[in-house]
Protein backbone atom coordinates (compact mmCIF):
# COMPACT_ATOMS: atom_id res chain seq x y z
CA UNK A 1 0.00 0.00 0.00
CA UNK A 2 2.54 2.41 -1.09
CA UNK A 3 1.17 6.20 -0.63
CA UNK A 4 0.92 8.19 -3.78
CA UNK A 5 0.18 11.49 -4.98
CA UNK A 6 -3.62 11.36 -6.99
CA UNK A 7 -3.26 14.29 -9.41
CA UNK A 8 -7.09 14.75 -9.37
CA UNK A 9 -9.12 14.73 -12.89
CA UNK A 10 -9.81 18.19 -14.12
CA UNK A 11 -13.39 19.03 -14.71
CA UNK A 12 -15.70 22.21 -14.61
CA UNK A 13 -17.82 20.68 -10.95
CA UNK A 14 -15.41 20.48 -8.08
CA UNK A 15 -15.72 18.46 -5.12
CA UNK A 16 -19.10 18.66 -3.29
CA UNK A 17 -20.18 18.85 0.23
CA UNK A 18 -20.09 15.47 0.50
CA UNK A 19 -17.11 14.40 -0.65
CA UNK A 20 -15.49 17.11 1.83
CA UNK A 21 -17.33 15.93 4.68
CA UNK A 22 -16.29 12.50 3.72
CA UNK A 23 -12.91 13.67 3.41
CA UNK A 24 -12.93 14.94 7.04
CA UNK A 25 -14.34 12.22 8.32
CA UNK A 26 -11.22 10.14 7.07
CA UNK A 27 -8.39 12.49 8.35
CA UNK A 28 -10.47 13.19 11.72
CA UNK A 29 -7.75 11.49 13.54
CA UNK A 30 -5.18 14.56 11.76
CA UNK A 31 -7.84 17.49 12.39
CA UNK A 32 -8.53 16.21 15.76
CA UNK A 33 -4.60 17.03 16.73
CA UNK A 34 -4.62 20.41 14.74
CA UNK A 35 -8.27 21.25 16.64
CA UNK A 36 -7.30 20.57 19.71
CA UNK A 37 -4.32 23.09 20.25
CA UNK A 38 -7.16 25.40 20.69
CA UNK A 39 -7.62 24.23 24.15
CA UNK A 40 -5.11 26.07 26.62
CA UNK A 41 -2.23 23.37 28.00
CA UNK A 42 -1.85 23.23 31.51
CA UNK A 43 1.70 23.20 31.77
CA UNK A 44 4.70 25.78 30.41
CA UNK A 45 6.65 25.94 27.52
CA UNK A 46 9.53 23.71 28.23
CA UNK A 47 12.48 23.59 26.24
CA UNK A 48 14.07 21.00 24.69
CA UNK A 49 12.34 17.21 24.96
CA UNK A 50 10.15 18.47 27.50
CA UNK A 51 6.63 17.40 26.50
CA UNK A 52 3.49 19.04 27.83
CA UNK A 53 0.69 16.37 28.33
CA UNK A 54 -1.56 18.47 26.59
CA UNK A 55 -5.27 17.00 24.76
CA UNK A 56 -3.60 17.50 21.37
CA UNK A 57 -0.12 15.31 22.25
CA UNK A 58 -3.00 12.76 23.14
CA UNK A 59 -4.83 12.74 20.01
CA UNK A 60 -1.26 12.74 18.18
CA UNK A 61 -1.20 9.33 19.80
CA UNK A 62 -4.40 8.17 18.65
CA UNK A 63 -3.42 8.97 15.68
CA UNK A 64 -0.62 7.01 15.42
CA UNK A 65 -2.82 4.32 16.75
CA UNK A 66 -5.39 4.39 14.26
CA UNK A 67 -2.95 4.75 11.51
CA UNK A 68 -1.05 1.27 12.95
CA UNK A 69 -4.59 -0.21 13.01
CA UNK A 70 -5.05 0.67 9.09
CA UNK A 71 -1.92 -0.59 7.81
CA UNK A 72 -2.04 -3.70 10.62
CA UNK A 73 -5.35 -4.55 8.54
CA UNK A 74 -4.37 -3.47 5.19
CA UNK A 75 -1.63 -6.17 5.37
CA UNK A 76 0.31 -3.98 2.73
CA UNK A 77 4.05 -2.39 3.10
CA UNK A 78 2.77 1.51 4.15
CA UNK A 79 6.08 3.11 2.99
CA UNK A 80 8.84 3.32 0.15
CA UNK A 81 11.60 2.21 0.80
CA UNK A 82 13.03 5.75 0.66
CA UNK A 83 10.15 7.21 2.99
CA UNK A 84 11.40 4.78 5.71
CA UNK A 85 14.74 5.55 5.63
CA UNK A 86 13.91 9.50 5.35
CA UNK A 87 11.70 9.28 8.12
CA UNK A 88 13.26 6.74 9.95
CA UNK A 89 16.98 8.02 10.26
CA UNK A 90 16.70 10.37 13.20
CA UNK A 91 15.94 7.05 15.00
CA UNK A 92 19.99 6.45 14.84
CA UNK A 93 21.04 9.26 16.71
CA UNK A 94 18.03 9.51 19.01
CA UNK A 95 18.65 5.44 20.13
CA UNK A 96 22.67 6.30 20.17
CA UNK A 97 22.32 9.06 22.27
CA UNK A 98 20.10 7.78 24.96
CA UNK A 99 22.08 4.36 25.07
CA UNK A 100 25.61 6.62 25.51
CA UNK A 101 24.13 8.61 27.85
CA UNK A 102 26.01 8.89 31.51
CA UNK A 103 22.07 8.98 32.43
CA UNK A 104 19.88 6.32 30.12
CA UNK A 105 16.70 6.01 32.62
CA UNK A 106 16.73 9.84 32.67
CA UNK A 107 17.19 10.44 28.62
CA UNK A 108 13.98 8.25 28.28
CA UNK A 109 11.23 10.10 28.31
CA UNK A 110 13.34 12.26 25.53
CA UNK A 111 13.40 9.12 23.33
CA UNK A 112 10.03 9.13 23.40
CA UNK A 113 9.27 12.79 22.78
CA UNK A 114 11.78 13.07 20.02
CA UNK A 115 10.15 9.70 18.27
CA UNK A 116 7.12 10.81 19.04
CA UNK A 117 7.77 14.43 17.27
CA UNK A 118 10.24 13.34 14.44
CA UNK A 119 9.10 9.82 13.33
CA UNK A 120 5.78 8.86 14.55
CA UNK A 121 3.63 11.61 13.95
CA UNK A 122 4.69 12.61 10.78
CA UNK A 123 4.45 9.16 9.29
CA UNK A 124 1.07 8.98 10.42
CA UNK A 125 0.18 11.79 8.59
CA UNK A 126 1.94 10.71 5.47
CA UNK A 127 0.31 7.88 5.60
CA UNK A 128 -3.04 9.31 6.23
CA UNK A 129 -3.32 11.77 3.53
CA UNK A 130 -4.08 10.22 0.05
CA UNK A 131 -4.53 12.52 -2.76
CA UNK A 132 -4.01 16.49 -2.81
CA UNK A 133 -7.60 17.46 -2.25
CA UNK A 134 -6.52 15.55 1.49
CA UNK A 135 -3.45 17.87 1.41
CA UNK A 136 -5.27 21.48 0.91
CA UNK A 137 -7.71 20.07 3.55
CA UNK A 138 -5.44 19.74 5.95
CA UNK A 139 -3.37 23.15 4.99
CA UNK A 140 -6.77 25.04 4.92
CA UNK A 141 -7.13 23.42 8.40
CA UNK A 142 -3.99 24.82 10.13
CA UNK A 143 -4.93 27.93 8.09
CA UNK A 144 -8.60 28.36 10.43
CA UNK A 145 -6.27 27.36 13.29
CA UNK A 146 -3.74 30.44 12.49
CA UNK A 147 -6.99 32.31 12.33
CA UNK A 148 -8.72 31.49 15.03
CA UNK A 149 -5.28 31.80 17.32
CA UNK A 150 -4.07 34.95 15.77
CA UNK A 151 -7.93 36.74 16.28
CA UNK A 152 -7.55 35.85 20.02
CA UNK A 153 -3.92 37.39 19.93
CA UNK A 154 -5.17 40.70 18.45
CA UNK A 155 -8.08 41.03 20.84
CA UNK A 156 -5.44 40.32 23.54
CA UNK A 157 -3.26 43.18 22.12
CA UNK A 158 -6.66 45.62 21.25
CA UNK A 159 -7.85 44.76 25.52
CA UNK A 160 -4.66 44.48 27.29
CA UNK A 161 -5.44 41.00 27.90
CA UNK A 162 -2.11 39.58 26.07
CA UNK A 163 1.37 38.36 27.86
CA UNK A 164 3.10 40.75 29.39
CA UNK A 165 5.48 42.93 27.47
CA UNK A 166 7.95 46.15 28.25
CA UNK A 167 5.60 46.27 31.07
CA UNK A 168 2.05 46.10 29.34
CA UNK A 169 -0.12 43.46 28.84
CA UNK A 170 -0.15 43.66 25.27
CA UNK A 171 1.81 40.95 23.48
CA UNK A 172 -0.42 38.74 21.68
CA UNK A 173 -0.07 34.49 22.30
CA UNK A 174 -3.25 33.40 21.67
CA UNK A 175 -4.77 30.35 23.67
CA UNK A 176 -1.12 29.26 24.40
CA UNK A 177 -0.27 31.81 27.33
CA UNK A 178 2.52 33.68 28.68
CA UNK A 179 4.32 30.73 29.23
CA UNK A 180 4.50 29.72 25.55
CA UNK A 181 4.48 33.19 23.72
CA UNK A 182 6.32 31.60 20.39
CA UNK A 183 3.14 29.36 20.07
CA UNK A 184 0.65 31.63 18.89
CA UNK A 185 3.68 33.18 16.64
CA UNK A 186 4.58 29.55 15.08
CA UNK A 187 1.03 28.70 14.31
CA UNK A 188 -0.02 32.47 12.55
CA UNK A 189 3.45 32.07 10.63
CA UNK A 190 2.75 28.45 9.51
CA UNK A 191 -0.68 29.96 8.29
CA UNK A 192 0.67 32.63 6.12
CA UNK A 193 3.14 30.60 4.38
CA UNK A 194 0.54 27.81 3.43
CA UNK A 195 -1.60 31.30 2.03
CA UNK A 196 1.18 32.24 0.51
CA UNK A 197 2.61 29.08 -1.23
CA UNK A 198 -1.16 28.85 -2.26
CA UNK A 199 -1.72 32.46 -3.66
CA UNK A 200 1.73 31.99 -5.73
CA UNK A 201 0.93 28.64 -6.72
CA UNK A 202 -1.54 29.00 -9.26
CA UNK A 203 -4.65 28.27 -7.04
CA UNK A 204 -7.44 30.26 -9.03
CA UNK A 205 -11.00 31.37 -8.68
CA UNK A 206 -11.91 31.88 -4.90
CA UNK A 207 -9.67 30.18 -3.39
CA UNK A 208 -6.65 32.06 -4.31
CA UNK A 209 -8.92 35.36 -3.45
CA UNK A 210 -9.44 33.39 0.02
CA UNK A 211 -5.25 32.78 0.34
CA UNK A 212 -4.52 36.43 -0.45
CA UNK A 213 -6.98 37.61 2.20
CA UNK A 214 -6.34 34.94 4.96
CA UNK A 215 -2.47 36.61 4.29
CA UNK A 216 -3.51 39.73 5.02
CA UNK A 217 -5.12 39.01 7.64
CA UNK A 218 -2.59 37.00 9.27
CA UNK A 219 0.21 39.49 8.98
CA UNK A 220 -1.34 41.83 11.93
CA UNK A 221 -1.32 38.92 14.76
CA UNK A 222 2.36 38.07 13.64
CA UNK A 223 3.28 41.58 14.01
CA UNK A 224 1.79 41.72 17.36
CA UNK A 225 3.45 38.28 18.46
CA UNK A 226 6.77 40.34 18.84
CA UNK A 227 8.70 37.37 17.95
CA UNK A 228 11.64 38.13 16.21
CA UNK A 229 12.49 34.61 15.39
CA UNK A 230 9.18 33.96 13.43
CA UNK A 231 9.64 37.34 11.99
CA UNK A 232 12.95 36.59 10.07
CA UNK A 233 12.03 33.47 9.25
CA UNK A 234 8.65 34.00 7.70
CA UNK A 235 10.17 37.36 5.81
CA UNK A 236 13.13 34.68 4.53
CA UNK A 237 10.73 31.87 3.74
CA UNK A 238 8.12 34.51 2.02
CA UNK A 239 10.99 35.74 -0.15
CA UNK A 240 12.21 32.38 -1.21
CA UNK A 241 8.56 31.36 -2.48
CA UNK A 242 8.35 34.50 -4.63
CA UNK A 243 11.93 33.73 -5.61
CA UNK A 244 10.12 30.34 -6.66
CA UNK A 245 7.24 31.79 -8.29
CA UNK A 246 9.32 33.88 -10.74
CA UNK A 247 10.85 36.68 -10.75
CA UNK A 248 8.80 39.37 -12.00
CA UNK A 249 5.49 38.57 -9.70
CA UNK A 250 8.33 38.53 -6.76
CA UNK A 251 8.59 42.22 -7.43
CA UNK A 252 4.77 42.97 -7.93
CA UNK A 253 4.24 41.03 -4.48
CA UNK A 254 6.91 42.59 -2.62
CA UNK A 255 5.92 46.06 -3.37
CA UNK A 256 2.17 44.73 -1.82
CA UNK A 257 3.45 43.47 0.82
CA UNK A 258 5.84 46.73 1.86
CA UNK A 259 2.50 48.31 1.40
CA UNK A 260 0.51 46.62 3.66
CA UNK A 261 3.41 46.81 6.24
CA UNK A 262 3.40 50.63 6.02
CA UNK A 263 -0.67 50.77 6.20
CA UNK A 264 -0.91 48.67 8.73
CA UNK A 265 2.27 49.12 10.98
CA UNK A 266 2.77 53.15 9.69
CA UNK A 267 -0.58 54.50 8.98
CA UNK A 268 -2.64 52.47 11.57
CA UNK A 269 -0.22 52.74 14.30
CA UNK A 270 -0.41 49.03 15.21
CA UNK A 271 2.18 48.84 17.87
CA UNK A 272 4.25 50.25 15.55
CA UNK A 273 6.84 52.10 18.02
CA UNK A 274 7.36 48.94 19.81
CA UNK A 275 7.61 46.72 16.19
CA UNK A 276 10.30 49.54 15.40
CA UNK A 277 12.22 48.75 18.52
CA UNK A 278 11.87 44.41 18.10
CA UNK A 279 13.34 45.30 14.91
CA UNK A 280 16.49 47.20 15.86
CA UNK A 281 16.85 44.69 18.58
CA UNK A 282 17.64 41.86 15.79
CA UNK A 283 21.09 44.13 14.68
CA UNK A 284 21.92 45.09 18.72
CA UNK A 285 23.71 41.50 18.79
CA UNK A 286 27.02 43.43 19.95
CA UNK A 287 26.52 47.04 20.96
CA UNK A 288 23.90 46.77 23.19
CA UNK A 289 21.96 43.54 23.74
CA UNK A 290 18.74 43.42 25.85
CA UNK A 291 18.74 40.61 28.27
CA UNK A 292 16.99 37.71 26.40
CA UNK A 293 19.44 38.02 23.41
CA UNK A 294 22.25 37.98 26.02
CA UNK A 295 20.96 34.73 27.34
CA UNK A 296 20.40 33.20 24.24
CA UNK A 297 24.37 33.89 23.07
CA UNK A 298 25.37 32.57 26.45
CA UNK A 299 23.41 28.84 25.69
CA UNK A 300 24.62 28.77 22.42
CA UNK A 301 28.03 28.66 24.52
CA UNK A 302 27.23 26.59 26.57
CA UNK A 303 25.65 24.16 23.69
CA UNK A 304 29.09 24.50 22.17
CA UNK A 305 31.12 23.43 25.01
CA UNK A 306 28.59 20.20 25.48
CA UNK A 307 29.45 18.93 22.07
CA UNK A 308 33.15 19.58 22.25
CA UNK A 309 33.00 17.23 25.82
CA UNK A 310 31.08 14.50 23.57
CA UNK A 311 31.19 15.59 19.89
CA UNK A 312 29.72 12.54 18.12
CA UNK A 313 27.20 11.16 20.33
CA UNK A 314 26.05 14.35 22.86
CA UNK A 315 25.64 14.39 26.79
CA UNK A 316 22.67 12.41 26.22
CA UNK A 317 18.90 13.34 25.90
CA UNK A 318 17.46 15.73 28.25
CA UNK A 319 21.14 16.56 29.37
CA UNK A 320 21.40 20.26 28.28
CA UNK A 321 19.58 21.48 31.90
CA UNK A 322 21.81 19.44 33.96
CA UNK A 323 25.12 20.59 32.09
CA UNK A 324 24.24 24.01 31.35
CA UNK A 325 25.73 25.42 34.70
CA UNK A 326 28.83 23.81 34.24
CA UNK A 327 28.92 24.87 30.73
CA UNK A 328 27.67 28.54 30.92
CA UNK A 329 29.11 31.62 31.67
CA UNK A 330 28.20 34.43 34.55
CA UNK A 331 26.12 36.59 32.37
CA UNK A 332 23.71 33.92 31.65
CA UNK A 333 20.31 35.17 33.73
CA UNK A 334 18.69 32.90 36.27
CA UNK A 335 15.44 32.74 33.79
CA UNK A 336 13.11 34.92 31.64
CA UNK A 337 10.31 36.92 33.33
CA UNK A 338 6.57 35.93 32.44
CA UNK A 339 3.28 37.37 32.96
CA UNK A 340 -0.16 38.20 31.45
CA UNK A 341 -2.65 36.41 29.58
CA UNK A 342 -3.95 35.01 33.02
CA UNK A 343 -0.93 33.71 34.23
CA UNK A 344 0.85 35.36 37.71
CA UNK A 345 4.46 36.48 37.34
CA UNK A 346 6.68 33.60 37.63
CA UNK A 347 10.17 33.00 36.18
CA UNK A 348 10.61 30.67 33.27
CA UNK A 349 13.76 28.38 33.63
CA UNK A 350 16.28 29.04 31.05
CA UNK A 351 16.28 24.98 29.92
CA UNK A 352 17.17 24.94 26.61
CA UNK A 353 19.77 27.11 24.38
CA UNK A 354 16.65 28.09 21.95
CA UNK A 355 18.52 26.70 18.70
CA UNK A 356 17.44 23.07 17.65
CA UNK A 357 20.44 22.64 15.93
CA UNK A 358 22.55 23.23 19.21
CA UNK A 359 20.35 21.51 21.05
CA UNK A 360 20.82 18.28 19.00
CA UNK A 361 24.04 18.92 18.46
CA UNK A 362 24.77 19.00 22.69
CA UNK A 363 22.83 16.17 23.44
CA UNK A 364 22.58 13.81 20.72
CA UNK A 365 26.40 14.82 19.05
CA UNK A 366 27.43 14.88 15.74
CA UNK A 367 26.17 11.46 14.69
CA UNK A 368 22.47 12.99 16.03
CA UNK A 369 22.66 16.86 14.14
CA UNK A 370 23.47 14.58 10.60
CA UNK A 371 20.75 11.96 11.28
CA UNK A 372 18.00 14.74 12.28
CA UNK A 373 19.11 17.64 9.58
CA UNK A 374 19.77 15.09 7.10
CA UNK A 375 16.20 13.81 7.23
CA UNK A 376 14.78 17.66 7.01
CA UNK A 377 17.30 18.03 3.99
CA UNK A 378 16.32 15.38 1.90
CA UNK A 379 12.36 16.53 2.50
CA UNK A 380 13.35 19.98 1.67
CA UNK A 381 15.01 18.56 -1.79
CA UNK A 382 12.31 16.21 -2.78
CA UNK A 383 9.74 18.61 -2.16
CA UNK A 384 11.80 21.36 -4.54
CA UNK A 385 12.06 18.26 -6.68
CA UNK A 386 8.54 17.84 -7.49
CA UNK A 387 7.47 21.28 -8.37
CA UNK A 388 6.56 20.72 -11.97
CA UNK A 389 3.88 17.73 -10.59
CA UNK A 390 1.53 20.76 -8.58
CA UNK A 391 3.18 24.01 -7.82
CA UNK A 392 0.91 24.79 -5.21
CA UNK A 393 1.36 21.75 -2.78
CA UNK A 394 5.09 22.17 -3.80
CA UNK A 395 5.04 26.01 -2.61
CA UNK A 396 3.47 25.20 0.42
CA UNK A 397 5.44 21.97 1.26
CA UNK A 398 8.47 24.02 0.63
CA UNK A 399 7.26 26.67 2.46
CA UNK A 400 6.78 24.90 5.47
CA UNK A 401 9.78 22.70 5.74
CA UNK A 402 11.99 26.20 4.80
CA UNK A 403 10.46 28.16 7.62
CA UNK A 404 11.00 25.57 10.06
CA UNK A 405 13.92 25.09 9.56
CA UNK A 406 15.17 28.69 9.44
CA UNK A 407 12.98 29.01 12.76
CA UNK A 408 15.39 26.51 13.91
CA UNK A 409 17.89 29.09 14.25
CA UNK A 410 16.13 30.49 17.02
CA UNK A 411 14.01 28.18 19.04
CA UNK A 412 13.69 24.19 19.66
CA UNK A 413 10.87 21.77 20.35
CA UNK A 414 8.97 22.30 23.55
CA UNK A 415 5.95 23.61 24.32
CA UNK A 416 1.83 22.41 23.24
CA UNK A 417 2.44 23.76 19.39
CA UNK A 418 5.31 21.51 19.26
CA UNK A 419 2.83 18.47 18.15
CA UNK A 420 1.94 20.80 15.56
CA UNK A 421 4.90 20.91 13.98
CA UNK A 422 4.88 17.20 13.49
CA UNK A 423 1.91 17.74 12.01
CA UNK A 424 3.44 20.16 9.31
CA UNK A 425 6.04 17.89 8.87
CA UNK A 426 4.09 15.25 7.62
CA UNK A 427 2.05 17.40 6.01
CA UNK A 428 5.35 17.88 3.74
CA UNK A 429 6.69 14.48 4.15
CA UNK A 430 3.35 13.25 2.03
CA UNK A 431 3.98 15.32 -0.72
CA UNK A 432 8.16 14.89 -0.56
CA UNK A 433 7.73 10.73 -0.14
CA UNK A 434 4.84 9.73 -1.23
CA UNK A 435 4.80 8.03 -4.90
CA UNK A 436 3.34 10.31 -7.54
CA UNK A 437 0.34 8.70 -9.48
CA UNK A 438 -2.43 10.41 -11.88
CA UNK A 439 -6.28 9.26 -10.71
Amino acid sequence: MATAVSLPRTGPAGPGVREWAGRAGALAPVLAVIALLLVPGGGGAQGGTGGTGTVADAASGLLVLVCLVRVVRSGARPLSRAAAVVLGLPVLGICLAAITSHDPGASLPGVARYVQIFVLVPAAVLLTIRDRRDFALVAWALVGLALLEGGVGVVQFLTGTGASYQGEDIRAVGTFGATDVMGMATVVAYGLVITTGLALGGTAGRARTAALVCTGLLFVPLVLSFSRGAWIATVLTCALLLLLSGLRRAGRVALAAGALGVVLVGGLGIGSEMVKERVTSITQVAAAPDQSVTDRYTMWAAAGRMWRSEPLTGVGLKGFPAYRDSNASLALSSGSDTAGAGAVFQRQPLLSPHNMYLLVLSEQGLIGLLALAGSWAALLVAAVRRRRHGADCALVAVGLLSWQLIDFFYADIGGPSTVLMSVVLGLAAWWSLAEVRRA
